[in-house]
């Protein structure tokens, strides 16, 4: 059949995307591609890339400019290839194929195609593909974590939001599919499963006609995975059922990232989510008194368009009382084809500069708060780095996700990928410092965590 070409992947964006790459990794290996990691070594670079705001997508084009200024063959994947696939075709010469959101299931295909000297053109213009447990995948995260997507796409069209035009809307995986996907990762050892899409607390709704995400919570926990974390519920799709199911299940962890992306209702109506506005009705605080042990992290967009000095002292007062243990804060990012983007009264980026800043100055104190109060527990952590000039090694316990929470610094020995238990001795801001803990401490740790009889 002839010498096969060697192919690297450029991965940009999220964790959606991240599986993306990992399942066009997993295509060519099985087709008997080369893949190396060194771009300098392959035929083809594939770009899997990120368009969701300005930032993403210059990151993006930095890294096509500096592939083509090398000569390299570019196979453009993902949200920028939807977006803008016949302008990246007119701009980059060297770009051999442009892929969409709903067809990078076709890679190996692709790159047959332009080894025929086809300059390929794949992409759908309603994304409606979903991958299940039987596209192979080859894994990119650390051994101990992987990211499980239960449903692509939204249903909602928030006025700043481009994915859906990018993703197409909601669809959702079966359970058995997401079942079988995790007993697959259990398997491989992994530690920590970690399910995702554009709105988790939403999964089902467009396959059963009903929201399954207890259904599905309570599936994953016959699964032999020590942790099963949850990321985008939405505070309205935290129903009596679901916070049963985290309740009533072991290995699901209490932690919620909740992205509500403002307070004030008349920013929440603009922004094309009113129904979001119920985070002033006791929402968090029920979410709270249910599940007190829940580690909350939310997201937060500053500076979008009407929003005025009362309406930020609405977000600050609100981030002030609810006291979450993670905040991330962005700037508002205009996108072209939202609603968004044509909005009056648009901002100066410093204005948006400075609200993020002095929103972070509010959280910062209440996040050293909640990591000091864990200081003197025993507290499982999962090892993921070592630092090989310190022989530190680096994790995460339960209540920091991978990327946007902090770390656990820890001393001692312990296998990469596997979970110890760890006595935190100091905290700051972002990250916890401990060490191993020995077998006495671990006892104690155990019994802090369970209620003992009185004789």
């Amino acid at each position: 059949m002839g010498h096969k070409p060697t192919i690297a992947i450029s991965h940009l964006g999220c964790e959606k995307n991240r599986i993306d790459t990992e399942h066009m990794l997993g295509l060519l290996v099985q087709a008997g591609y080369q893949v190396d990691s060194n771009e300098e070594l392959a035929d083809y670079v594939v770009v899997n890339t990120c368009s969701f705001i300005q930032a993403a997508r210059e990151e993006s084009v930095r890294t096509l400019v500096e592939l083509a200024e090398s000569n390299k063959k570019i196979v453009i994947t993902g949200c920028m290839a939807q977006h803008f696939q016949q302008e990246l075709l007119d701009e980059l010469p060297e770009a051999v194929a442009v892929v969409g959101t709903g067809d990078y299931h076709k890679i190996v295909d692709v790159i047959q195609r332009a080894e025929a000297g086809e300059r390929v053109k794949e992409i759908s213009q309603e994304p409606t593909y979903i991958a299940d447990e039987l596209l192979p995948r080859y894994r990119t995260t650390t051994e101990g974590v992987a990211y499980l997507r239960v449903a692509e796409g939204c249903d909602y069209r928030c006025a700043f939001c481009i994915i859906p035009h990018l993703r197409g809307n909601q669809r959702s995986r079966s359970i058995e599919s997401i079942v079988a996907e995790a007993e697959q990762l259990a398997a491989e050892g992994v530690q920590e499963i970690i399910l995702i899409s554009q709105i988790t607390t939403n999964y089902g709704v467009d396959l059963y006609g009903v929201p399954k995400l207890a259904e599905l919570l309570r599936a994953l926990g016959k699964v032999d995975v020590p942790w099963v974390r949850m990321h985008y519920a939405y505070p309205t799709g935290l129903t009596p059922s679901v916070i049963e199911a985290i309740q009533e299940t072991p290995n699901v962890l209490p932690y919620l990232d909740l992205p509500l992306q403002h307070s004030h209702p008349e920013i929440l109506r603009a922004m094309n989510r009113p129904w979001q506005g119920r985070v002033n009705d006791g929402i968090v605080e029920r979410i709270k008194a249910a599940l007190p042990d829940a580690v909350l992290r939310t997201t937060f967009i500053v500076g979008f368009p009407g929003e005025t000095e009362a309406h930020f002292e609405h977000l600050l007062q609100f981030v002030q009382r609810h006291e979450f243990d993670h905040v991330g804060v962005f700037t508002f990012s205009p996108e072209e084809g939202t609603p968004a983007y044509s909005l009056p009264d648009q901002l100066p980026q410093a204005v948006m500069d400075e609200r993020r800043d002095a929103l972070m100055q509010v959280q910062q104190p209440i996040s050293l708060r909640k990591n000091r109060a864990e200081i003197g527990k025993v507290v499982d952590v999962l090892i993921e780095q070592e630092q090989p000039e310190t022989g530190t090694l680096i994790g995460r316990s339960a209540r920091f996700a991978p990327d946007v929470d902090g770390l656990v610094y820890v001393r001692g020995t312990a296998r990469l990928g596997s979970l110890v238990s760890v006595a935190i001795a100091d905290a700051d801001v972002y990250d916890l410092h401990g060490s191993v803990a020995d077998k006495t401490t671990q006892l104690r740790g155990a019994l802090g965590r369970v209620s003992i009889p009185t004789l």
